[in-house]
């Protein structure tokens, strides 16, 4: 009898899965797609249905990965006023970054080797964080505590402010002390600007 035919989506997964395996073990730059298909017994014409290229492969993974790590953030309920509450995700977010430095440098490389393409997991990642921020912002109105009256247009300044120690990129090339020291004061200025906007 002739196997059934697998879900589109259960292949790309297998695909995802296997790629990230070896991405992990040898390197994105020391992996190819023939080497993803060998490992799963099909031909690179298969992997191509589904991904078109070794970079959109990478960032399928990449974009995976920022996905559950941001949802992480997005119910973690911390019992503290938005002020405290804003420094603490930051803080966690920029951690979670620095583990994934040294758990998973093959993440990394992706980033590295793909920094100047604009690439959808890029976006996403950037859309997210804003989101995030947004929720963070808007509680703060609703409590009172901020003074701001666009929780969406604010949130993109709030991403901007606090990119150097949230991109991937930067966090790598900066002492982990350091990083420490830099959140708690972007974290003390934003707080700031959100509870004394500057007059009109």
């Amino acid at each position: 009898m002739r196997r059934p035919r697998r879900k589109a989506q259960e292949t790309r997964e297998d695909i995802l899965n296997t790629a990230e395996v070896l991405f992990r073990e040898r390197g994105i730059a020391k992996s190819s797609i023939a080497d993803v298909a060998h490992a799963l017994h099909m031909s690179p014409a298969n992997i191509f249905k589904h991904f078109h290229s070794k970079a959109s492969l990478a960032d399928a993974i990449c974009d995976r990965h920022i996905s559950r790590m941001i949802g992480r953030f997005e119910t973690l309920d911390e019992p503290a006023p938005a002020p405290e509450r804003l420094a603490i995700v930051v803080r966690k977010l920029m951690e979670a970054h620095l583990q994934d430095l040294r758990d998973n440098p093959f993440l990394f490389e992706m980033i590295f080797l793909m920094s100047e393409a604009d690439l959808p997991s890029g976006q996403h990642y950037k859309r997210l964080i804003e989101n995030l921020f947004t929720d963070l912002i808007r509680q703060g109105i609703e409590s009172g505590a901020y003074k701001c009256t666009d929780p969406q247009a604010i949130s993109q300044h709030v991403a901007a402010a606090f990119a150097s120690v949230l991109h991937p990129v930067l966090l790598a090339k900066t002492d982990e002390a350091e990083l420490h020291d830099r959140c708690e004061g972007l974290s003390k200025l934003v707080n700031a600007a959100l509870q004394n906007p500057l007059a009109k």
